[in-house]
């Protein structure tokens, strides 16, 4: 669909100008690109031109406050993703990411009634999984343990989607509650990813993912197939100490730590999820899915006057409202970035390391060289620009891994600038300004192969410069591996609405090396009269 609106448009510029415009058998390129030749036919010809790209050192930080984590734009609309796990290999180092929530009380000055007693709390977390993987086991001859019910017990379990070195150690990553023992500030308030707030040493509770795999529960009553438990969605159940909640939330009952939200966040600060493994694999999960639920029994006098307890259950709000951040360690020692990943921004760097969660981002510069031969090109053969792409490889030699190469859609680019006052700017290239939603920015090929390259459209940008005669001395483009986040309508939300926060992708990609035929290039076509 998007080939035939191009191609109308195409059709539709020469009709209006009286040219015609012969071009290459570059694939769909962009209408902004194409110059119509009057009084006569075109040839198209494209031509490689070397850049300066360069690693750009984010300090292994970025902002992971509930704003980024939750994606809360403009529109109300909210994603919640984060990330958990640990991921060490030669070329990046390791990566470990953590998450914290802050837990509020589902209503002020709870009543949990007389005599009431913790049996147990369990927080349920949901893995985002693989659904077509789907395995169902069920055990007609199970006995619910809460009164010793004869049941069926029917478990659906799914991979977790995972990056890293997923089968190591079987799949098993096990994850770790701990007590917050640090006021945590509010939903509003600015938190980076170096963050670490101060925990109780020893855990609330732990739970092993056997084998990188997530399930969801149903048990029915043999009877009357009524339903005595269920967890429709894939989760992890981690059971946490009962006799904390106890302590801190039963026998406070009406007291001042649970009067209202500003005592009781500094009374229970919150919760902290981690890995306790060193190396294995990174996951995604919803955060607005998770669930803090505390089962109790407390006494109920029946319709005859006798006491009973059954259980009751409470389950305290840790969602959206709740100031909630990711922490990520970084260990780089002896890792290869080191040897290549020097942000050399005169003739660029030979190896790029694009990394999510904080790490490197890609700088890219046209060189003063080669915009002198285009525009020697435009002024002296009257060559105009038809497409501009800036074509980068993975790098073969080094990034031979099984862990999957990025896609079209897993990528950002802004163009970054100078104003008046010297101060950086940032906005959208000048092509997705031009085209916004008909504009695809970046094309994958080979992503299946070894090399995989990519395909950044700059057509409106470079004619900028070389036609137009635009400054470029301050501009160039940076690109990281992340996704435009989109508003409620689906549509792109800004260029500062990114999912770098929580992507968990990292690639080797061929900088400005001489030596390598793959070495980053600006490809063009153009176009002179016959």
């Amino acid at each position: 669909m998007i080939y035939n609106i191009r191609k109308f448009f195409t059709i539709l510029s020469v009709m209006v100008l009286g040219g015609v415009l012969v071009y290459n058998c570059e694939p769909e390129p962009d209408s902004l690109g194409e110059q119509l030749f009057l009084n006569g036919a075109a040839e198209g010809n494209e031509t490689s031109y070397d850049l300066i790209a360069y690693n750009i050192d984010n300090n292994d930080t970025i902002r992971t406050d509930a704003f980024k984590l939750l994606d809360i734009i403009s529109s109300g609309s909210t994603s919640s993703t984060a990330v958990l796990g640990a991921f060490n290999e030669k070329q990046f180092g390791k990566q470990k990411a953590s998450y914290f929530t802050q837990v509020r009380l589902a209503a002020n000055n709870p009543d949990f009634g007389t005599n009431a007693v913790v049996d147990s709390v369990v927080l349920v977390l949901k893995p985002i999984v693989s659904v077509d993987s789907l395995k169902t086991t069920t055990d007609e001859s199970y006995v619910f343990p809460n009164g010793n019910v004869d049941a069926k017990k029917v478990v659906n379990t799914y991979p977790i989607k995972k990056y890293g070195k997923a089968k190591l150690n079987g799949g098993k990553l096990t994850l770790q509650v701990n007590e917050v023992n640090e006021f945590m500030n509010g939903l509003n308030d600015i938190v980076y990813s170096d963050r670490n707030f101060g925990i109780n040493s020893t855990a609330l509770g732990s739970k092993e993912i056997k084998d990188g795999s997530v399930s969801s529960v149903v048990i029915t009553k043999d009877s009357d197939n009524t339903e005595l438990f269920t967890a429709s969605a894939p989760s992890v159940r981690i059971p946490l100490t009962a006799s904390v909640f106890q302590t801190k939330i039963i026998d406070k009952k009406g007291q001042p730590e649970l009067s209202d939200v500003s005592n009781f966040i500094r009374h229970f600060k919150g919760l902290k999820v981690s890995v306790v493994e060193e190396d294995g694999y990174l996951f995604q999960f919803t955060p607005n899915d998770m669930q803090l639920i505390m089962y109790y029994k407390n006494d109920k006098v029946d319709s005859n006057g006798a006491t009973t307890r059954p259980q009751t259950t409470y389950e305290f709000a840790i969602k959206g409202s709740n100031m909630h951040s990711a922490y990520y360690e970084y260990d780089r020692t002896n890792a290869i970035i080191n040897d290549y990943a020097n942000g050399n921004t005169t003739t660029g760097d030979l190896k790029l390391y694009a990394q999510g969660m904080g790490g490197n981002s890609i700088g890219i510069k046209f060189k003063q060289e080669e915009i002198a031969k285009l525009k020697k090109l435009y002024q002296d053969d009257k060559a105009a620009i038809i497409t501009a792409k800036i074509r980068i490889y993975t790098d073969e030699a080094t990034w031979s891994t099984p862990y999957a190469k990025p896609t079209a859609s897993d990528f950002t680019i802004v163009q970054k600038d100078k104003d008046a006052s010297e101060k950086e700017t940032t906005a959208f290239t000048a092509d997705y300004t031009s085209l916004g939603a008909l504009f695809i920015p970046v094309r994958a090929y080979n992503t299946d192969k070894n090399p995989a390259y990519y395909d950044f459209t700059v057509t409106q940008s470079l004619k900028d410069i070389v036609e137009s005669g635009a400054v470029y001395t301050n501009k160039y483009f940076k690109i990281d591996l992340a996704q435009f986040a989109p508003n409620s309508s689906g549509t792109v939300a800004g260029y500062n609405y990114t999912t770098r926060a929580f992507s968990m992708l990292r690639t080797v990609f061929v900088g400005s090396d001489p030596s390598n035929q793959n070495k980053i290039q600006l490809k063009v076509t153009y176009g002179t009269k016959k």
